[in-house]
């Protein structure tokens, strides 16, 4: 199957680069087949059926974006050099008094094995690990906790690169790139179809009883990167990790067995909630990493509605919406939502999907 199948024209006029006020103000398409109706997200709990589930993700988003100086080395070689440093995956070590991240550098060429690089004024550093090509790991000499604080007072929200190039990052991003949701720290970027919710939303989801349920996958930055093959097939997911508890699992499997439909709020929720399906949908306990790439043709499992922003083009998020609802669906949805001026990305407007 062809990338270029799943690309459309998307005026940049449509890029959002602010988040609507109040959240869950923002427009919301309802899309069942080829029949799209226009709401705003605080109708939600009209689309949706009392003893659905609801299921969003948890995950932080962390201050990945850092500003880091590389001290001028031993016996020569030039002075103190500036690097931008951008956190991407957390590695597990096992060691309780160190933490351990992937990162991309800029420009990675100044960094080499056993360099030290310190951040902000010296709260946080670090030691270069590993390095391959602008990747590098970076040993910091501290345990979890202590390392999630010290980030925050040098770190910055990682924006969508085409928000921070268009508009840089601001001091109240820190708040909006943020989720309700949000508990476990380990994202650089947000699930962003739970930016939309709000202690009033939740309340009008509970008044009519309609569940909430939450899981954790941490979102990469593979999240942005572009698919450059021309073909499908040839493209390779970056891995994310992620948990279902066995109580979670459970309360979302009562759900199902009640005859409740389960709605993923994200294509994170949906991808984790996929991964940890048996072949007769139900969700079991899982840990660990998933590379799962859903494309058209794949048979879903747990999830039957879903809610998420809208996607770039011949990105892999987008191929994901076209497999759950018909592609044929998608790229008339997609051009509704074009032509109403619906507004796009991660602080844009939201779509709630029936699955074909």
């Amino acid at each position: 199957m062809r990338v270029d199948q799943f690309d459309f024209d998307l005026p940049e006029a449509r890029i959002a680069l602010e988040p609507a006020h109040p959240r869950d103000h923002a427009r919301l398409l309802h899309v069942n087949g080829l029949k799209c109706t226009d709401h705003r997200v605080s109708n939600l709990p009209g689309l949706c059926r009392p003893g659905d589930l609801l299921v969003a993700n948890d995950t932080k988003v962390i201050p990945a974006q850092l500003e880091a100086m590389r001290p001028a080395r031993a016996g020569g070689g030039g002075g103190d050099v500036a690097v931008s440093i951008t956190l991407h995956k957390e590695q597990s070590t096992g060691a309780s008094h160190e933490t351990v991240w992937l990162a991309f550098a800029r420009p990675a060429k100044r960094l080499r094995v056993g360099d030290h690089v310190r951040f902000g004024d010296g709260t946080l550093e670090a030691q270069i690990v590993g390095h391959e090509g602008a990747e590098v790991k970076l040993c910091f000499p501290c345990a979890r906790p202590d390392f999630f604080e010290k980030l925050i007072t040098v770190g910055m929200m990682p924006l969508p690169p085409y928000i921070a190039r268009r508009r840089g990052i601001r001091r109240d991003d820190a708040d909006h790139y943020q989720t309700h949701f949000a508990r476990a720290e380990g994202s650089v970027a947000a699930p962003t179809a739970g930016l939309h919710f709000t202690p009033d939303l939740l309340a009008a989801l509970k008044a009519k009883k309609i569940g909430i349920e939450t899981i954790t996958l941490h979102v990469g930055a593979g999240t942005f990167l572009p698919v450059t093959a021309d073909d499908i097939a040839d493209h390779k997911m970056h891995a994310e990790w992620g948990a279902v508890t066995a109580d979670q699992a459970a309360r979302i499997n009562a759900v199902r067995a009640a005859g409740g439909r389960i709605i993923a709020v994200g294509t994170t929720s949906l991808r984790l909630l996929e991964t940890a399906a048996l072949e007769d949908g139900t969700v079991r306990a899982f840990h660990g990493e998933t590379d799962i790439f859903i494309t058209p043709g794949y048979r879903f499992r747990a999830v039957d509605c879903l809610m998420t922003n809208f996607h770039l083009p011949r990105s892999t998020l987008f191929m994901l919406v076209c497999a759950f609802a018909g592609t044929e669906a998608m790229k008339n949805a997609y051009a509704h939502a074009i032509g109403n001026e619906y507004r796009f990305y991660s602080y844009g407007d939201s779509s709630l999907l029936e699955r074909a």
